[in-house]
C-alpha cells in the first residue's frame, strides 16, 4: 500500500526511463522527410494535374517506372552511404554493363543469358575492385570511384565505337525476345492475364481490339519492390544490418568489437555494382539497345534520392524506405511536370532545392537526436 501523501505509481512506469512523445519519435525517423515530401508532391499534382490523366492507370505506371529505375540504384547508394562510403561510378557502370550485354550478344553471337551473366559478373568484380582499392589505399571512396566514373565511361564509348562505329549498339531487343532468362526476369510485364481480364470486365481502359491499354506491371517495378523489401529487412532485422550502421557510425569502434569492417564495405560496393547492372539490364531489354551515354548523372540522382530519404553524408544513419520515397518523388515530379503548364526546365531546379532542404532537415534531426542522447 502506498505511503500517505505519496501518489501511487502507474504499473510498469519507470521514472528512470525518459518518456519520448510519438511526435519526437516520428521526427527522428530518417524517412520522415521523404514521406512528408512525397505527400506534398502528390498533393501539388492532384491540385494542378488531377484531371490530366496523370493518376490514371497508364499515368501511374509511367511515373512509377521512372521511380523504379532510380529506386534500384538509390537503394544501393543508400546502403553504401549508411556505411560511410560513396560510389560515384554508378552511372558509368550502367552504361558499361549495358555494353557488356549488347556487344557479346550482337557481335560475338553469345546467348543472351550468357551475356547477362557475364555483365553481372563483370560489374560485381569492378565493384569489388572499387571496394578493395578504397580499403587498401585508404583513399576516400569519393576519389577512387570518381576515377572509375571516367574509366568506365571512356571504355563504354571506346568499345561502342570499336564494334558498332557509333555510340549505340542495336539489335539486342530482337535477340532477347527468344531468350529464356531475359524474358523471364528482365523483359516485359507481370500480371498480363489479370490485366487482360480486368480490361475485358471493363475495370481498366481497353483498346479498340479489347486488349488492355496497360498490359501489366513492368518488371522493373517488381524488381524495385523486391529489392526494397529484402534490403530493408536486412538493415532493420539482421546482424549484418547492425554491422552496416556500426561501420558508418564509427568504423574503428566497430572493428574493436569484432565487426568485419573491411568485408562489410567491400560487399556493399559489390552490391551497389549489382544494382547498377540490374538497372542496365532492365533498361537494355526495355529499350532494345545499349548506348554509351546511358546512366549519365545517375550517380548524383541516386545520392539525391538517398539524401532526401534521410541518409547522412557522414554515414551511420539512413533508411531504404526513405530512399525509395526519394526516388518516388523524383519519378512523380519528372513525369508529373509534363502534365502541367510548368516548363520542364524547372525540374533540375526542383531537385537541387529538394536536396538542400533534405540536408538541412537531416542535420537538424541529427542534432536533436544527439542532444537527446
Amino acid at each position: 500500500m502506498a505511503a500517505s501523501g505519496t501518489p501511487p505509481q502507474k504499473q510498469g512506469f519507470d521514472e528512470r526511463v525518459g518518456q519520448v512523445s510519438w511526435l519526437k519519435r516520428l521526427f527522428s525517423r530518417p524517412e520522415f522527410a521523404s514521406i512528408s515530401g512525397a505527400i506534398l508532391v502528390f498533393a501539388f499534382f492532384v491540385l494542378t494535374a488531377g484531371d490530366s490523366g496523370m493518376f490514371n492507370l497508364d499515368g501511374v505506371i509511367n511515373w512509377a517506372q521512372v521511380a523504379a529505375y532510380l529506386g534500384i540504384i538509390a537503394i544501393g547508394a543508400c546502403v553504401l552511404m549508411i556505411a560511410g562510403e560513396f560510389d560515384l561510378s554508378i552511372g558509368s557502370m550502367i552504361g558499361f554493363a549495358g555494353m557488356m550485354i549488347a556487344i557479346p550478344s550482337v557481335y560475338f553471337h553469345w546467348p543472351v543469358w550468357a551475356a547477362i551473366l557475364f555483365a553481372f559478373a563483370g560489374s560485381m568484380a569492378l565493384g569489388w575492385l572499387n571496394g578493395y582499392l578504397v580499403i587498401k589505399t585508404r583513399l576516400p571512396s569519393f576519389i577512387v570511384t570518381l576515377a572509375f566514373l571516367f574509366i568506365l565511361r571512356g571504355l563504354t564509348l571506346a568499345l561502342s565505337i570499336m564494334f558498332a562505329n557509333r555510340t549505340i549498339v542495336s539489335g539486342i531487343g530482337a535477340l532477347a525476345a527468344d531468350d529464356w532468362l531475359a524474358t523471364t526476369l528482365f523483359h516485359g510485364e507481370v500480371g498480363t492475364s489479370l490485366f487482360a481480364w480486368m480490361a475485358k470486365a471493363g475495370w481498366i481502359t481497353a483498346l479498340d481490339n479489347g486488349a488492355p491499354l496497360v498490359k501489366g506491371i513492368p518488371k522493373v517495378i517488381v524488381w524495385w519492390a523486391g529489392l526494397a523489401l529484402v534490403s530493408g529487412f536486412v538493415l532493420a532485422r539482421t546482424r549484418i544490418g547492425n554491422w552496416i550502421f556500426a561501420v558508418g557510425g564509427d568504423a574503428n569502434a566497430a572493428k574493436n568489437v569484432g565487426v568485419p569492417v573491411k568485408t562489410i564495405k567491400v560487399s556493399l560496393f559489390v552490391f551497389t555494382a549489382f544494382c547498377a547492372c540490374l538497372f542496365a539490364t532492365l533498361q537494355v531489354f526495355d529499350v532494345g539497345s545499349a548506348a554509351a551515354d546511358r546512366g549519365m548523372q545517375k550517380e548524383f540522382e541516386a545520392i539525391i534520392a538517398a539524401v532526401i530519404g534521410g541518409a547522412l553524408l557522414t554515414g551511420g544513419y539512413g533508411s531504404v524506405v526513405g530512399a525509395c520515397f526519394g526516388a518516388l518523388i523524383f519519378g512523380v515530379v519528372q513525369i508529373g511536370i509534363t502534365y502541367t503548364n510548368i516548363n520542364s526546365d524547372w525540374f533540375r531546379v526542383f531537385l537541387g532545392v529538394m536536396l538542400l532542404i533534405a540536408v538541412l532537415f537531416n542535420n537538424f534531426v541529427r542534432a536533436r537526436v544527439t542532444e537527446a542522447r
